[in-house]
Parts: C-alpha cells; sequence; structure tokens
C-alpha cells in the first residue's frame, strides 16, 4: 500500500467490496464448529505448553475455564474462545458501591497519547454532542489480538439512545497515519495500526456509545469502541435505556485486535490510578479488567 499504485488500488470501492465478501465469508467460519482445528494441544495448538505460558493464556484454566480434556476446550467454535468470559471470581468490581471510581474497561491497557491526533467530530460520528467534549480528556487504550475481548462499563448509569455503529469496510481508509505517497515522510509510520491509535479511533468500524453516568460530576461520557484488523466487529449487548452498574458487559469484539477511548465533557477531574507493576508485551501497562481505573475529583467551590 506504500505506493499510489496500492493507494489507489486498496482505496477503490469496488476492490473494498470484493474484500468485505471475503472477509465475511472468513467471519462465517470463525463462528461454526469447523474453526475449533486448532483449539488443541497439539504443536502450534491454542492449547500447547508454548501458547499456554504466554502472557493472555497463563492460568487459562483458573481464569476462563479451559479444559484441555474437552474437546476444543470446551468452546464450541473459534470465535467463541476468541470471546471468552473471565470467571466471575477472576475479576471483582473495584469498589463497586463507589460511584466516584471510575473502573477499567477491559483487559491489557496502553495510553496513547505521544503524537497522535483526535478529531472528536469524525470519532463521534459528527454526532452534535462531540462539542460537549472538545479540550478534554480522552483516554485511549490498545487491546491485542489475544487479550479478553468483551468490554464493561465503566460507570454506573443508562446508555442515553441506542449505540451507533459506525461500519467502515477495513481498506477505505488509509489506516497508517504519515503513510501518504505524496506528503508522507521517506520512513513512515513504523508501527502500523498499533502506532496509529488516534487515527484509527476516527475511520475504522466503531460503535459510539453516549452514557449518562449517575454520579453529577460526571454526567454525559462518550464510549468509543473500534474494530482494528480485517474482520472485527462490535456486538453491543446491553439494550438502551437500561440502568446498569458499573462492571456489567456491555459487549464484545469479534475475530480481531481493537481499541477503544473514554471521552469526559470539561469539569470532569480524573486523577489516574496505575496498577501495580503488571508489566505487558512491549513495555505496555496491563490493566486488569474491572480494576479501578481513575478516581473523579468534586470540584471545588469558593463562597
Amino acid at each position: 500500500m506504500g505506493s499510489k499504485v496500492g493507494f489507489a488500488a486498496f482505496l477503490n470501492p469496488e476492490v473494498n467490496q470484493q474484500f468485505q465478501k471475503m472477509l465475511t465469508a472468513w467471519a462465517g467460519f470463525l463462528v461454526s464448529d469447523k474453526s475449533t482445528g486448532t483449539l488443541n494441544s497439539g504443536q502450534g495448538g491454542w492449547f500447547s505448553q508454548t501458547a499456554l505460558n504466554s502472557p493472555h493464556m497463563v492460568d487459562s484454566a483458573e481464569s476462563f475455564g479451559v479444559d484441555i480434556t474437552k474437546p476444543a476446550g470446551r468452546f464450541t467454535s473459534w470465535d467463541n474462545f476468541f470471546t471468552r468470559e473471565f470467571l466471575p471470581h477472576r475479576r471483582p468490581v473495584a469498589s463497586p458501591d463507589d460511584l466516584s471510581i471510575i473502573r477499567n474497561v477491559k483487559l491489557h491497557d496502553t495510553f496513547w497519547l505521544k503524537d497522535q491526533n483526535y478529531s472528536l467530530a469524525h470519532m463521534l460520528d459528527n454526532d452534535p454532542r462531540a462539542e460537549q467534549f472538545a479540550g478534554r480528556t480522552v483516554y485511549q487504550a490498545f487491546l491485542s489480538a489475544g487479550s479478553y475481548h468483551r468490554f464493561h462499563v465503566p460507570v454506573s448509569g443508562h446508555i442515553v439512545d441506542p449505540p451507533a455503529i459506525v461500519a467502515r469496510t477495513y481498506y477505505s481508509k488509509p489506516l497508517l497515519t504519515g503513510f501518504s505517497p505524496n506528503s508522507g515522510p521517506a520512513d513512515p509510520d513504523p508501527g502500523a495500526d498499533e502506532a496509529s491509535q488516534g487515527y484509527i479511533s476516527a475511520v475504522a468500524t466503531r460503535a459510539v456509545v453516549f452514557i449518562e453516568a449517575d454520579n453529577k460530576d460526571i454526567g454525559l461520557m462518550a464510549m468509543i469502541l473500534v474494530g482494528m484488523a480485517q474482520v472485527s466487529s462490535i456486538e453491543i449487548t446491553m439494550p438502551p435505556q437500561k440502568n446498569f452498574v458499573k462492571g456489567e458487559q456491555l459487549g464484545m469484539f469479534h475475530f480481531g485486535g481493537s481499541t477503544h477511548c473514554l471521552c469526559f465533557r470539561p469539569g470532569v477531574i480524573l486523577q489516574f490510578k496505575f496498577p501495580d507493576d503488571i508489566p505487558g508485551p512491549n513495555n505496555t501497562i496491563q490493566w486488569p479488567v474491572s480494576s479501578a481505573l481513575a478516581t473523579v475529583v468534586a470540584p471545588t467551590t469558593t463562597a
């Protein structure tokens, strides 16, 4: 894609349509029982000793209920394994009754702040409420393909209106910032999509969820859930207008890695609660799901 011909080919709508057909067929395979061929303990299998020693699969039996004595580890398809849930006792919700504690929405998080350009208008699909978040806090994190792929609400409250799924075909936009064949640098974005989080959050398939928090010091906030890989898709399982408590499951990503953003309005003061030393791959921070992400500081008043 790093050439004029490559850009012209991959950004052609007709080419995109054909890719979409192939990827849809592949997604259909991944949700079928025919996709369980790699869910075994043999060489190269997801339950091989090498795989079970990886950071994402350590304690998989205790954390996810993986049972290698059963066919496919008890999973019905590769996607069923990919979207595996933690057993309830493994990730208790931090301070469930404290509305000032914002809980983490996923398992492996990394801050992507340096050199990232955010366009709230594009991220929120030009929703007029985007103006309410201008100039304030955006928290963004990355989820790798081997991580936990369900997401949970970070605060107690309710979804304001039905979540908007902003559909984009994977190749419909150039996903690498600074990779233009006309104006890009000689050494373009070396980190591919993992190093282009802010850009991807504005152009890739995503779900935009507006939440009214019970904590009035938070009020309206937005969650943006972004699918990154070729066939990744987003499923929202929680109905709108449902009153929920933080930690309840909101939905899941299927098939690929992802990123997500939390957007807060002016006046919301957050003190992020970095976890103890839990190093992740490539010097990232691993933030356990359901642990405390930040504390909301009540605004001070003057007499």
